[in-house]
């Protein structure tokens, strides 16, 4: 389940550090070429709000295996992409899996292991994740420039196999539980205050990030002047802050949950502002991003660390519902900046970015008065 996590976010992201060369290879500006990522956002929201119904009739493990191998043909087919239009239906076939995949991991958990393992289990799941975190973006730009973008996609294809036979070998029989299927549990949670400003904190936060993370590349290649060679180091620098972020949370949270969900969007604001001026200075820049990278994947953590503490009785229902908030957010994101960065360029796009993520920061602190309030 971790390779899969692995290949999954490896999958999602890897247009970050090829936009360029896929967008000059397609015939399309880099915006649309981001745009790869808002579909495979749109198409997992639609997979999130979806999925239980699927998993209430069908064995889990089946399910799980027409991801994996799902996951495999949308690589294929973004790589053998002749167009911008058959690029896009690889992006949204990945989007598929995307929520599909997390929208069961936690019930997947519950269904290996004993009760009292399944936080290390989960653990271990998201161990694929921060490792994909620290390689992917680093790895995707060093093999774009030796086998090309499309050879990078290609890349993932074996993985997505080798993932798909450990999981046939070692994933046991998990029935359908029809008693999992409850059309209105995803909404039913939003009729709780405190759980729908928090929501709106959270897909505030991921839009606010992925509006500038997803322009990165080429920031770093037309305002920064930095090199494909460099360009791998920078991200693997990004990545492995990223890496040591999630292993800092965990102390950071037990000090503070709610001050940790408005002090990350804050902090990375001023990273967004501060980016601005400094994009000609290599140093400064690579600095910056580096702690970007640092908070930016540990905030997940504490937002799911709230779904546990906000709806322990619906952490299943609140878990898909934070899928589909995500992947949206992504999507508009990443779109939004797609938008200003071809428009007005990459000022506009981080300004933006930072406009966002402070009121991401606003909506948490109202999510902690919510809280605090009786019910």
């Amino acid at each position: 389940m971790a390779l899969c996590v692995f290949a999954l976010i490896a999958s999602e992201f890897m247009p970050v550090s090829l936009l360029s060369p896929m967008a000059a290879d397609l015939g399309i500006t880099e915006g649309m070429a981001g745009q790869g990522i808002a579909i495979s956002g749109a198409f997992a929201v639609l997979t999130s709000l979806c999925i239980a119904r699927l998993a209430a009739r069908m064995n889990r493990k089946t399910l799980l295996l027409a991801l994996t191998a799902l996951m495999a043909v949308s690589g294929a087919v973004v790589a053998m992409a002749a167009n911008h239009a058959v690029y896009m239906l690889g992006r949204a076939l990945i989007g598929v899996v995307i929520g599909g995949f997390w929208s069961l991991s936690a019930a997947t958990a519950m269904r290996l292991v004993p009760a009292e393992q399944v936080p290390r289990a989960l653990a271990i799941f998201n161990g694929g994740n921060a490792l994909a975190t620290v390689v992917a973006a680093p790895l995707g730009s060093w093999l774009g420039a030796v086998v090309g973008w499309r050879g990078a996609f290609l890349c993932l294809v074996p993985v997505a196999l080798v993932a798909l036979l450990w999981q046939w070998i070692s994933l046991p029989d998990m029935p359908a539980d029809r008693r999992a299927s409850s059309p209105g549990a995803v909404f039913r949670v939003l009729a709780r205050p405190p759980v729908a400003w928090g929501m709106a904190a959270c897909g505030a936060f991921f839009l606010g990030q992925f509006a500038l993370f997803t322009y990165v590349r080429p920031f770093l290649e037309t305002v920064t002047h930095i090199g494909v060679g460099q360009l791998s180091g920078v991200l693997l620098a990004m990545g492995v802050a990223g890496f040591v972020g999630t292993l800092l949370i965990g102390g950071v949270l037990k000090r503070g949950l709610y001050r940790t969900l408005v002090a990350i969007p804050v902090l990375m604001a001023l990273l967004a502002v501060a980016l601005v001026p400094a994009g000609p200075s290599a140093g400064v820049v690579v600095a910056l991003l580096a702690l970007w990278g640092l908070l930016a994947t540990a905030a997940p953590v504490g937002w799911w660390s709230w779904v546990a503490q906000a709806m322990p009785q619906d952490a299943e229902a609140g878990g898909g519902l934070m899928v589909a908030v995500i992947q949206l957010s992504i999507a508009v994101g990443s779109t939004l900046g797609g938008l200003l960065f071809d428009g007005s360029g990459y000022r506009s796009t981080f300004l933006a970015s930072a406009a966002v993520l402070l009121l991401a920061a606003a909506l948490a602190m109202q999510t902690a008065r919510a809280r605090a309030r009786p019910l």
